[in-house]
């Protein structure tokens, strides 16, 4: 009863449809039939008949209709029988294996001959993939128990990746089946990056917590009457209060940057007069610690699109490193010039220092999150282990690039170059 009210229903579309389509051809046959019967005196049994006739015409299908529905049928016959498993595989973007019930390859795509080599129609995947996981796979879809499954397979070699690899049968009775590989190695880098990151932000915030939590325990007890061990641990926990703070303003820095990922256009940046205005708020750490600040600047306007606040953030972070962590050298040479690297023109930005130097298997991961070269001088000096990261994050949103030249025992020298344009 349902299958026959579908089709009563799509009947009746039909109809209507046809009815919309010759709309105009009706209203102009009734036009012609009722001037007809008012100045010809056409009998009126003859009106209605007339009338019957058009309104079925109407209904019939016209050619043109029965010639694009022939030809739309024709088109898509000749389309399905051009497409074949070959080309559904190719438009396929992530690597695709189809194997028949002997797990033996029947086809693979271009995206798998480049992900895993050696692959061929007639090769085994019971020899190819030997993980349990891959064979647990293949079994259970082949011994037909379920039409399709899913599961995680790493591919060691050349290059390690995560896939996430479905399997299931084509179509029905061909004894063909289907393994898609999803690529999942870049959400897994980041889920391991998070999970890095919240833990060691967690032993940066820790640590002071620990001590602060320590010098109060001591302070109620032991020290509760001895004035001097009170000023003592005091002056302890506010530098550790003011470590967890510092923390915190960089951890909201970053936080902010990965908000705002790009640049607006139109707004130049006088790197002389930001430079300066760096140069000058940290002297007063430069003669802390013994450092002279000399200046090197090219002549000539030196004006590159960027924020100004950000781009104060980043020469001030760096001439603050090299302060710090320069201070046996005795000196930091800050320099501007004009630059061309043979693709841009631009404005480079160096700060040298003449201390210890960066051992050199340490400079590709400086700008990582809490990457320290040597923990203890770093949290001597303050540092959060944030501030490069913060600086990588601020220049690529200026499409900026940051060069580090370094030896050990000669200082090292921290580059930006701005594009002009």
């Amino acid at each position: 009863m349902t299958d026959l009210d579908a089709e009563q229903k799509d009947m009746a579309r039909t109809l209507a449809v046809r009815l919309w389509n010759s709309r105009w051809l009706l209203a102009a046959g009734v036009a012609a039939v009722l001037i007809a019967f008012a100045f010809a005196g056409i009998s009126p049994y003859v009106l209605v008949p007339a009338l019957l006739l058009l309104l079925a015409a109407a209904m019939l299908p016209t050619a043109g209709a029965l010639q694009s529905v022939e030809g739309a049928a024709s088109i898509e016959a000749i389309g399905l029988q051009r497409l074949s498993g070959e080309y559904l595989a190719a438009a396929v973007a992530d690597p695709l294996i189809i194997f028949d019930h002997a797990a033996t390859i029947v086809h693979a795509n271009a995206a798998a001959f480049a992900a895993f080599g050696g692959i061929a129609p007639g090769i085994s995947l019971s020899l190819k993939f030997r993980a349990p996981e891959m064979q647990a796979l293949l079994d259970g879809v082949l011994s037909g128990n379920v039409a399709s499954d899913v599961v995680d397979y790493t591919e060691k070699l050349p290059v390690e990746r995560a896939y996430r690899v479905s399997a299931s049968s084509v179509g029905h009775g061909t004894d063909l089946y289907v393994l898609v590989f999803k690529d999942q190695s870049e959400a897994r880098r980041i889920d391991r990056m998070r999970a890095d990151f919240i833990a060691n932000a967690s032993h940066e915030l820790r640590t002071p917590l620990a001590s602060i939590s320590g010098f109060i325990e001591t302070l109620r007890g032991p020290a509760r009457n001895d004035p001097a061990a009170r000023e003592q641990f005091l002056q302890i926990m506010q530098n550790q209060t003011g470590r967890m703070a510092r923390l915190i303003d960089d951890l909201l820095s970053l936080s902010r940057l990965e908000m705002k990922p790009y640049l607006k256009p139109g707004t130049e940046v006088d790197l002389r007069q930001t430079v300066d205005s760096v140069i000058d708020s940290l002297a007063p750490l430069a003669r802390e610690n013994n450092v002279v600040i000399e200046r090197d600047f090219a002549d000539g306007p030196l004006d590159v699109p960027g924020d100004r606040d950000e781009l104060f953030q980043v020469f001030e972070n760096l001439l603050e490193n090299a302060c710090k962590y320069g201070q046996s050298g005795g000196r930091v040479i800050v320099s501007i010039a004009l630059g061309d690297d043979g693709s841009e023109l631009g404005v480079d930005v160096t700060i040298r220092d003449f201390g210890p130097g960066i051992p050199e298997e340490h400079i590709p991961r400086i700008t990582e999150r809490f990457y320290r070269i040597d923990v203890e001088t770093s949290r001597t000096q303050k540092g959060t282990g944030l501030g490069l990261s913060i600086v990588k994050h601020i220049l690529t949103r200026h499409n900026a690039r940051l060069t580090i030249r370094s030896e050990v025992g000669k200082g090292a020298a921290f580059s930006v170059h701005l594009p002009a344009h």
